[in-house]
């Protein structure tokens, strides 16, 4: 690898790049551009690898900035690819594989130069870079906003350019380098509410293909195109080291070692084989991207206008007015798609976003049959919380929040009976409905998080999405029956322990005058959380008493645990209920005899929960919690985007220094 390194730290002694990056104009119509964009090479998709390219390409880009006011080349580069892209779609249906490949190198050069230039100024000194006119004899600089015509051209690129192995590359460039136009935002610590690239994607020419470009990113996502093995247009290095066509040895060579040291065409890149779909997640990516770009003064984003109101292909009704921006798209695939990429942060936030801002798509997800397809994977996000991003939780357990708004959807998943869950590894569980199990592994993130994190809204929404379901528990798991009451005995264990020390504190206080910490607070919290799961017991007592023996059982048990909070003034009303449940029960059992088998206590509670009469048990309100969005969403979703595309963006790295919109620990 070391000869690698040293090849593409050559690249700014390389010639052909020295004229590009130099003091001579050069036409647009030299016959310099037709070598310069005729290399070979595969673009990287490991962050090593363009770690190693950006290292290389920077001086050349400084050197371009400097000498680029005098001699427009930049501008004579942007003008060569966008005349290669006029034909790109006939050259598509011709098999033009050759002039595919130049188009494609040409936008390359220009993401890597213009990676670089966003780092380095502002967007109307970049501006100004795009501006500058070739002096060479024989140019004719065009008096056009050539950087709205290099944006509306890549848009109106991935739209009309088909998905084909020829054009996978040139595809995946496009979106890639409408990525980087929009990294200024990594540089600014406050959300940018406007500006240059803004104002072109949000209401220049690119408007009118709002909806086909949020339709096509979509599709990108749900087709999960593998990046296609090198092409017949790949040529291969000679001997020495040079290439049968193109741009010299000392450029070709060393891009042709390094784009495949984990690129597509590498046998043994680790990376790639972790991320074998670079066009599928950088076009989610771009999508999350547009769809969070905050509203102008007096427009609404497009964008968001766009994945708000898109609706099934299958969807024959007609509207009365048409939403702005709407489309159709097959939900199916679209569902499908959803429920298989849940491992990565950016499909999760994908299906949050639907879920909470598209009702056609929100209402097409809760009736299907299959859930369990799609709340699996939530689940066992929420399983490996050690392992997870604390974004990545709270997503996911906002979804589960959505979906527990529902009461078909709470019912039926009761009924869905799960064999031998893999990943749950603390029990085997050789069947257990899809109910339990989303009370098993909620559960256990409240827990993990008490004892770990302490996020109050985590908990908060873990206990709302139990609150929603409560009324509908069915027939639950003894596990998932046995973890509510373990959940209880945490809490009442931590609330004591709070108590102890604020007594302690007081005494010592009064012995040497220091200040007393806040107990009170504290105290406070861990009460609310203890009221929220006594009415979690109660809902689920008052509406399905009869159908969970295993929660009966459970809380005879640990009848103990209760004792404390029967006279407290926070929890007196809502334990009336547990009492007469733990009185009545315990009185049929007495009267059974002694020394029952378990088998025994539970034929007693069967019975029992058929002669209670409902009318003992105090009706309280019904549980119900919607989920909200706080106020400036944007603060929370704009930072959390561009951490994805920092960490996860195929064939992209970024220097953390610099990096003002979070904080490098803050994934």
């Amino acid at each position: 690898m070391g000869a690698n390194t040293s090849q593409v730290s050559d690249l700014s002694e390389n010639p052909s790049l020295k004229s590009l990056v130099g003091t001579e104009s050069i036409s647009e119509n030299d016959p310099f551009w037709n070598q310069l964009i005729s290399f070979t090479f595969i673009s990287p998709t490991s962050s090593g690898d363009s770690k190693l390219l950006e290292e290389a390409v920077i001086p050349l880009a400084k050197t371009l900035i400097e000498n680029n006011p005098r001699t427009g080349n930049f501008g004579s580069l942007v003008r060569v690819f966008l005349g290669r892209t006029k034909e790109l779609k006939i050259s598509t249906e011709c098999e033009d594989q050759l002039f595919i490949w130049q188009a494609h190198n040409a936008l390359f050069m220009i993401r890597c130069m213009l990676k670089v230039f966003i780092r380095e100024m502002s967007e109307e000194e970049l501006h100004l870079q795009f501006s500058y006119q070739e002096r060479a004899p024989g140019s004719f600089g065009g008096s056009e906003d050539l950087l709205e015509e290099l944006l509306s051209n890549l848009v109106h690129l991935i739209v009309e350019v088909p998905l084909l192995d020829i054009t996978y590359s040139i595809l995946f460039e496009a979106v890639t380098t409408l990525l980087v136009f929009f990294s200024y935002q990594l540089f600014h610590k406050d959300i940018l509410r406007d500006g240059i690239i803004y104002q072109h994607i949000m209401k220049g020419r690119c408007l009118s293909l709002t909806s086909r470009l949020v339709k096509t990113l979509l599709y990108n996502f749900i087709r999960q195109e593998k990046c296609p093995p090198p092409a017949t247009h790949i040529f291969e290095p000679k001997a020495e080291g040079g290439l049968l066509y193109g741009l010299a040895s000392g450029v070709a060579s060393g891009l042709w070692s390094v784009f495949t040291l984990g690129g597509a065409g590498s046998k043994a890149g680790v990376e790639q084989e972790h991320n074998p779909l670079p066009l599928s997640n950088q076009s989610l990516l771009l999508l999350l991207v547009l769809a969070n770009l905050t509203d102008g003064p007096d427009w609404p984003n497009p964008y968001r206008q766009a994945i708000t109101c898109f609706r099934n292909t299958q969807d024959t009704s007609s509207l009365p007015v048409e939403p702005p921006h709407t489309f159709q798209i097959n939900f199916n695939s679209l569902y499908t798609a959803l429920c298989e990429q849940q491992r990565s942060d950016q499909a999760t936030l994908l299906l949050y976003t639907l879920l909470h801002q598209n009702t056609n798509m929100r209402t097409y997800m809760l009736s299907r049959t299959d859930m369990d397809n799609l709340v699996l994977p939530i689940l066992e996000i929420l399983y490996h919380v050690e392992e997870r991003n604390s974004h990545h939780v709270y997503m996911a357990l906002i979804i589960l929040l959505i979906l527990t708004e529902d009461d078909a959807f709470n019912r039926s998943i009761h009924e869905v009976v799960l064999k031998n869950v893999s990943w749950y590894t603390e029990r085997t569980l050789t069947e257990i409905s899809l109910g339990s199990l989303l009370i098993l592994v909620v559960i256990r993130t409240i827990q993990f998080n008490m004892t770990r994190t302490r996020d109050k809204y985590l908990h908060t929404n873990c206990l709302a999405a139990l609150a929603n379901m409560s009324a509908q528990f069915r027939c639950l798991h003894q596990y998932a029956a046995q973890r509510i009451i373990s959940l209880f005995a945490l809490l009442s264990k931590k609330h004591n322990k709070v108590l102890e020390q604020a007594t302690q504190s007081l005494r010592g206080r009064q012995e040497d005058n220091t200040a007393l910490p806040d107990y009170a607070q504290d105290l406070n919290v861990i009460e609310e959380v203890i009221r929220m799961m006594l009415e979690i017991i109660n809902s689920c007592l008052c509406n399905s008493l009869h159908h969970n023996p295993n929660l009966v059982y459970a809380l005879l048990y640990k009848r103990e645990l209760f004792e404390q909070f029967r006279l407290h003034p926070s929890f007196q009303d809502i334990m009336q209920n547990l009492d007469t449940v733990i009185g009545f029960f315990s009185q049929r059992l007495e009267l059974a005899g002694t020394d029952l088998s378990v088998e025994r206590v539970q034929e007693v509670i069967m019975k029992g929960a058929q002669a209670l009469p409902k009318d003992r048990l105090r009706k309280f309100p019904e549980l119900k919690f919607k989920y909200v969005e706080e106020d400036q969403p944007e603060d929370f979703f704009i930072p959390y985007v561009w951490s994805l595309v920092f960490n996860s963006g195929v064939g992209l790295h970024w220097s953390p220094h610099g990096i003002e919109l979070f904080s490098m620990d803050s994934g």
